[in-house]
């Protein structure tokens, strides 16, 4: 019997390969390196991230289905793995000082880090259920983990405690939707299901199936009403560990829901479009509203992330080239603009003061103005306010609902999103037309700092100049 993988499967994988080995690698050398001396773990992680980063570059316009049509590497895929690149890149510059300052085991966050990347690049090139459930699993008990390794904190221990229960029951139901697409269509494969559900014949059992798919899909992306873990577990973990989670797995679940919604359930549309019209205006709702009430910046950006869900799913619910587009598109500026907030946060963290309420940036415009300017720059670009990358992130979504014919979608997103522009702009005039109450002391190491450089100028330069971004997310859909 030949048991030799063919070359074409390596190369494949290459890029997880790179990023697994990273991982266990990174374990090791934490063993090796006295304590105190760890921060070459972050230069280590990030150079197996750039590595894998090139790997996949090279693949960009390539086309392999690999390990008997189970991982396919494709434009779409490859776009996917670069911006969690980015968003990894970007979480371990922000990290280094909060990390010692809160006596979080450094080899372990970075070796977890690590992994949930891995998983969520399994994720995204998955062409079947099973790898699709596989890498779903490998990032979520690694993030259960990680929203629980402030140990000696009441409050972590417990936002990974309910992470992990209420995940656990949402991976049941997809798992057992799953298993019924499996008994109707005797594949996992996502083609094949797409071939046999594609004749437009009603089947209650496929049906029901790919209801309990979203429901478990929608778990992951805190779509309402299944968003009630996100507030808790966004306010108890680790800051990092938050900014993280508010914006990589959620990308992830969003590519798996357009790859497998438009190619194993793409004769099924009219019955996921409704749901998913449902869930939409839903989760626009609930973030905008709930977020209007919250004092802490944290959970009023964990309603945020709620919100912003919702508008990705309205390019969802339009499937067709421009809706994938637009949520590709959003994605990647909600992901960099959003981390660009945490990482003030993060900056603010300090001996006596978290800065995880909204009190704590009062008069910051006063005391540290510059902080005060890149807080700013970030709620304009949440809120969709013009020159910003945000308000271009909000049109291509809302042009794609119009193009479609879903005006009152697009009506009904608009509407809330200028709701949610009310609690953005009170982050702004708490910072600048509040007196401080204390003596804001900034922790911005260089990593910090050149994360929220490039944050920032990306969210301004995508604002004027949309186009490189634009370009890239058209050509990665071109064969999709």
């Amino acid at each position: 019997m030949n048991m030799t993988i063919p070359m074409d499967n390596v190369i494949a994988l290459l890029p997880e390969m790179i990023i697994a080995a990273f991982a266990c690698l990174v374990l090791m050398f934490d063993l090796m390196l006295p304590q105190g001396r760890k921060n070459p773990l972050a230069w280590f992680s990030l150079a197996g991230v750039a590595l894998a980063a090139f790997a996949t570059f090279r693949l960009t316009h390539q086309h392999i289905s690999a390990f008997a049509d189970t991982f396919q590497v494709d434009p779409f895929s490859n776009f996917f793995k670069l911006l969690f690149y980015l968003i990894v890149a970007l979480v371990i510059l922000m990290s280094r000082a909060y990390l010692q300052q809160d006596r979080i085991h450094i080899g372990e966050y970075y070796h977890f880090i690590l992994l949930v990347l891995t998983g969520m690049m399994i994720m995204v090139s998955a062409t079947d259920l099973m790898t699709v459930y596989m890498g779903l699993e490998l990032v979520s008990v690694t993030l259960y983990i990680m929203a629980a390794m402030k140990r000696y904190e009441s409050r972590s221990t417990e936002a990974g405690l309910k992470y992990f229960v209420l995940g656990s029951f949402s991976s049941a139901v997809l798992l057992y939707g799953m298993s019924l697409i499996y008994g109707v269509t005797g594949t996992t494969n996502l083609a094949a299901i797409g071939a046999f559900l594609g004749d437009g014949v009603p089947n209650s059992a496929a049906t029901v199936g790919l209801i309990m798919m979203v429901v478990g899909l929608a778990f992951k992306v805190a779509a309402a009403p299944f968003h009630m873990w996100a507030p808790d577990v966004y306010e108890g973990s680790p800051t990092p560990i938050t900014a993280f989670m508010s914006v990589a797995p959620k990308a992830a679940a969003f590519a798996v829901i357009l790859r497998v919604m438009l190619e194993a359930f793409g004769g099924m549309k009219s019955d996921w479009e409704a749901i998913f019209t449902v869930i939409a205006v839903l989760t626009m709702a609930v973030g905008a509203v709930l977020a209007l009430v919250q004092t802490s910046l944290k959970r009023m950006l964990a309603y945020s992330s709620i919100g912003h869900a919702g508008y990705a799913l309205i390019g969802v619910v339009v499937g067709d080239a421009l809706g994938t587009f637009s949520v590709m598109y959003y994605l990647v500026i909600y992901a960099v603009m959003n981390l660009g907030a945490f990482a003030i946060i993060i900056m603010l963290r300090n001996q006596g003061l978290m800065g995880e309420e909204l009190d704590d940036l009062k008069g910051l415009s006063r005391t540290h103005p510059w902080a005060a300017l890149f807080m700013l720059v970030f709620m304009f670009s949440l809120a969709g306010i013009p020159p910003t990358a945000g308000f271009i992130a909000k049109f291509y979504i809302f042009m794609a609902a119009i193009n479609a014919g879903y005006i009152l979608l697009a009506i009904a997103g608009a509407l809330l999103a200028a709701v949610s522009a009310y609690y953005y702009i009170r982050v702004i005039v708490v910072m600048y037309m509040q007196e401080p109450e204390t003596d804001h002391v900034l922790t911005a190491p260089a990593g910090l700092r050149l994360a929220l450089v490039f944050s920032l100028l990306f969210v301004i330069g995508l604002g004027v100049f949309p186009d490189p971004l634009a370009d890239f997310a058209q050509q990665a859909i071109l064969s999709f």
